[in-house]
């Protein structure tokens, strides 16, 4: 089954196809090398070869036959022209000296190049071998050949071909084993990840892609998808607790509705008290729809839809107006707002993004403060990054809470009967994410800072 899809795959067909050229190339670079090797060899017994022959026809012209005739002696007696070849015969072919016994059958040509087999053996070579040799016909018809023997190189010539052909084939041999298992090598980590993924779909998501440990790209592709898997079950996770809280957070004020309702329904009218479910039932419908309003506007932040109203505003100014605003609520509780830091914190943003993002936490920091208690909001520029800082003196958050009150609907009060929707700190973390600000909590010893750190304003 494996072997198949490796066979079938596109990265084995490409690698045949890089095999494919690879191997011409091979094949031209090797096919160049024999064929230079060959005509190097061939070319430099050509010259030794052409240089006697030019010797030998200066003896005829200067001595004649005869003068001819004993300089073949001469150089069949010499060792050092022992691979060299002569004959010299008559316009009949009748032999006057050399060290072949008759002119070759198969050479019928006056003057130029040839290759031929011997007839007999030669002394310093055993059976036929083949030789190549520079023919000449002299004005009053005598012949002569003049070679050598080049049955070694012809030998040599054939092992450079089989070498290369070896080598071309070897070379295919290997790249084709090679290629076929790395490609079998990728099609099993993508049928793991394939099979994992029809796992996932059968079962659910607590599936992973195994790692084999050779922390290579398939082990991070793996560690990567894993991570993705793990990115996706904790989402399913607070999707389905969203569902959960949201169905608690409207199931009670849609049940006192009806409630009211359906009292009013089976009771007498009356215009009073008409009046007061009808004031009260507004006020949980407006609540519910705060609800879906404030959803809906995290939602809309979150597709970084507001990106186009940005412009450079001061925090220091948006820090006041949210103090003026909620300072009145304040005071029920003895609650003390102040605004402290630099004069001009400059920031690119949506203005009312940033405002609804601070008022929230100024909201939160007067609700879960202490009675009577101080809620500073400092700005400052520190290292050149414009940073906002709420803080209260109340009980705070334990610190293994923090980076779960950014999840919708979250409350660290689990019964829920508390005001509020758990959505505030949802809203900010939403602006924060769009404006590319980090969110910083802090033990304020007693209480709760949280720190907004943006970037700096673009020039």
């Amino acid at each position: 089954m494996l072997l198949a899809k490796t066979l079938t795959s596109s990265t084995f067909k490409l690698a045949l196809i890089a095999i494919a050229t690879f191997g011409v190339i091979v094949s031209a670079l090797f096919s160049y090398v024999y064929l230079s090797t060959s005509s190097y060899v061939r070319s430099r017994s050509d010259r030794a070869v052409m240089t006697e022959y030019l010797s030998l026809q200066d003896a005829y012209a200067r001595s004649g036959r005869n003068g001819l005739i004993a300089l073949i002696q001469q150089r069949i007696a010499d060792k050092s022209f022992a691979d060299n070849v002569y004959l010299l015969v008559d316009p009949s072919f009748v032999p006057l000296g050399g060290n072949l016994k008759a002119w070759p059958s198969t050479v019928t040509a006056e003057r130029g190049w040839t290759e031929f087999r011997a007839g007999e053996p030669l002394p310093n070579a055993t059976g036929r071998p083949l030789l190549r040799a520079m023919l000449e016909t002299f004005p009053r018809g005598d012949h002569l050949l003049v070679g050598r023997d080049i049955s070694e190189l012809d030998s040599f010539s054939d092992q450079i071909r089989t070498a290369v052909i070896s080598g071309v084939a070897l070379i295919f041999v290997i790249a084709g084993v090679a290629s076929i298992l790395i490609t079998r090598r990728t099609v099993g980590r993508i049928e793991q990840i394939n099979a994992t993924s029809r796992a996932i779909m059968l079962s659910g998501l607590d599936q992973r892609i195994p790692l084999r440990g050779t922390h290579d790209e398939w082990d991070r592709v793996a560690e990567n998808l894993n991570l993705m898997l793990d990115r996706i079950e904790t989402l399913m996770g607070e999707i389905k607790q969203v569902s959960d809280n949201v169905a608690h957070d409207l199931r009670t004020p849609l049940t006192r509705m009806r409630g009211r309702l359906e009292k009013a329904y089976h009771g007498r009218r009356m215009a009073e008290d008409d009046q007061s479910l009808i004031g009260d039932t507004i006020a949980d419908l407006d609540a519910v729809l705060r609800i879906f309003s404030s959803i809906m506007r995290i939602a809309q932040i979150e597709t970084q839809a507001r990106k186009g109203g940005f412009r450079t505003v001061n925090l220091v100014e948006i820090a006041g107006e949210v103090v003026e605003l909620y300072d009145a609520a304040a005071e029920p509780d003895g609650t003390c707002l102040s605004v402290v830091g630099d004069r001009e914190v400059l920031v690119t943003g949506d203005r009312d993004l940033i405002f609804d993002a601070i008022a929230n936490l100024v909201d939160n920091a007067i609700k879960h403060g202490r009675a009577g208690g101080q809620v500073v909001v400092a700005n400052e520029n520190v290292d050149g990054k414009p940073v906002i800082s709420i803080a209260d003196d109340g009980p705070g958050i334990p610190a293994d809470e923090y980076e779960h009150v950014f999840k919708r609907f979250y409350r660290l009060e689990q019964s829920r009967y508390t005001t509020g929707n758990g959505l505030g700190l949802s809203l900010v973390a939403a602006v924060a994410r769009l404006h590319g600000a980090r969110i910083e909590m802090l033990d304020n010893a007693p209480g709760l800072k949280f720190k907004l750190w943006f970037s700096a304003p673009a020039g």
